[in-house]
């Protein structure tokens, strides 16, 4: 959410002193003051330098399909959303990350998930894992990584240069250097990221962009994603994620005729009020039925169903130069294995 030039004015002491906290902590994370911990196996770590969404678990989700797709027994770790390890043992729809990533992988990866990342490495490491792929990893220094990718949204790849809570960075921007390899994603093409990226890091630079694989009817939650014609229907637009500008862009470019919109806070849980408020916004804007994404799924969308359709979106990260990236994340991978053998 983009706060208001007096907000931002009023919040910006508080940015200043949590940016010396970061900044204190990275430092001795770096001189060794504070230690990460290393798990046996290899640990590529997604993450940003921003809140909101920036690919990250579709990312993930692409990582994971490369690495088991070469036979390798992949492990994902998460910290969740909701309460972590207790609420996803007590009911898996706690985090609609992780719900959205079991439905997807199945039982082709495993999930370690909870606060504590690398008590549960070590837990998938006794089943056999020797590839971990750390979501949201980018500011969990707890855990050493042999492969650091930083996502950048090419719309706002620095949320505005100021830290939380008067902008929407985590951390410095020259956090960047940290990475080693940057993806920025929402475009193919975007030189004035490129430009202040390369201001900090030499890290190689790819593009990525969210592509639609089909819409599948709220009522199927795994269903094989398939194509309809709603895309011609007037539809209401509706999420709860980071950046819900980002998926009506994506709606439209698509090719859905959008006739409203409406945005929640991210991981915002839908109750029956929700339901009926979006079917009454549906039908005032003349909308023949509501479309949101998967994610939405998991939080809820399903309560939306009344006298309208609900639809799914079902997507994927399309990588371009999908093969050089993946040599680039092996060779660093295989880089860092090699310095840390005795």
């Amino acid at each position: 959410m983009t706060r208001s030039p007096i907000v931002r004015w009023l919040l910006w002491p508080a940015s200043v002193t949590f940016e010396g906290i970061v900044r204190l902590r990275a430092a001795a994370y770096r001189r060794g003051i504070l230690k990460s911990k290393r798990l046996g196996g290899t640990v590529i770590s997604v993450g940003n330098l921003t809140v909101g969404g920036t690919g990250k678990t579709p990312m993930v989700m692409w990582l994971a399909e490369r690495l088991i797709a070469e036979g390798k027994k992949v492990g994902i770790l998460t910290r969740g959303y909701r309460g972590g390890e207790s609420a996803d043992e007590k009911g898996r729809q706690a985090s609609d990350e992780v719900a959205l990533l079991r439905g997807r992988l199945a039982r082709a990866a495993m999930l370690g998930v909870g606060a504590d990342r690398f008590a549960k490495g070590q837990m998938l490491e006794r089943h056999g894992v020797q590839w971990f792929l750390l979501d949201d990893g980018c500011q969990y220094l707890k855990l050493a990584r042999d492969v650091e990718i930083v996502l950048l949204d090419s719309t706002d790849p620095f949320g505005g240069g100021l830290l939380l809570p008067a902008g929407r960075l985590r951390e410095p921007r020259a956090a960047i250097r940290r990475a080693n390899i940057v993806i920025i994603t929402r475009s193919e093409h975007a030189p004035a990221v490129e430009t202040l990226v390369k201001r900090s890091t030499n890290a190689p630079i790819f593009y990525a962009q969210t592509e639609l694989e089909g819409v599948y009817d709220s009522g199927d939650e795994f269903a094989a994603p398939r194509f309809t014609d709603c895309r011609e229907n007037g539809l209401l637009a509706f999420c709860a994620i980071g950046n819900p500008r980002a998926f009506f862009d994506d709606l439209n470019r698509w090719g859905f005729t959008i006739a409203g919109e409406a945005s929640y806070r991210d991981h915002h849980r839908f109750t029956r009020e929700d339901a009926a408020r979006l079917n009454r916004l549906a039908l005032g804007v003349g909308a023949e039925g509501l479309i949101c994404t998967e994610k939405d799924l998991f939080n809820g969308a399903r309560l939306c169903a009344g006298r309208l359709p609900v639809w799914i979106c079902r997507t994927r990260l399309r990588v371009s130069e999908g093969d050089q990236f993946w040599r680039t994340v092996r060779e660093q991978a295989a880089r860092s294995r090699a310095e840390e053998t005795p």
